[in-house]
């Protein structure tokens, strides 16, 4: 398996796993031309984030996205994992885990990395066990939102 940044040319891939994953998850149906501008705009500019993802021969089976928080206490930015997904029939065989610890090691490496950070659906107990057996904590924060009808 190869953990990779994406290209534009996964852009079909990443949409189609944001509207898996809405429905999956949240029983949301995404509005799909809204979702494509949304994910080619993170290609246009990269200060919106960047896109991960796992491929396993030759087929992109995972990703994920990094956004940016500053963070004034630490002085530095903290990585927001966001959009998470692996195709049904590939999980369970570490896939996130794998996405998660490239991203680690991303942190690791970069001085003006501090952290990482994710939120999840309350509901969703099987991602929060691999997340704190992947060490991660959800000790610290309740993550409140706001978000504007259309």
């Amino acid at each position: 398996m190869m953990i990779r940044q994406a290209t534009e040319t996964d852009s079909f891939r990443i949409v189609e796993f944001q509207l898996a994953m809405a429905l999956e998850t949240e029983q949301f149906e995404l509005h799909e031309p809204t979702v494509v501008l949304g994910v080619a705009a993170v290609f246009a500019d990269a200060s919106k984030g960047i896109y991960y993802v796992a491929e396993l021969n030759g087929q992109v089976v995972g990703s994920l996205l990094t956004t940016f928080e500053w963070s004034d206490w630490r002085n530095g930015t903290v990585l927001w994992i966001q959009s998470v997904y692996v195709l049904p029939e590939f999980r369970k065989r570490s896939i996130f885990s794998r996405l998660y610890k490239h991203i680690q090691e991303l942190v690791d490496s970069n001085s003006d990395l501090r952290g990482i950070r994710l939120y999840a659906d309350k509901t969703n107990t099987s991602a929060h066990g691999v997340y704190e057996h992947l060490g991660m904590t959800a000790e610290h924060y309740q993550m409140y939102e706001w978000i504007k009808k259309n």
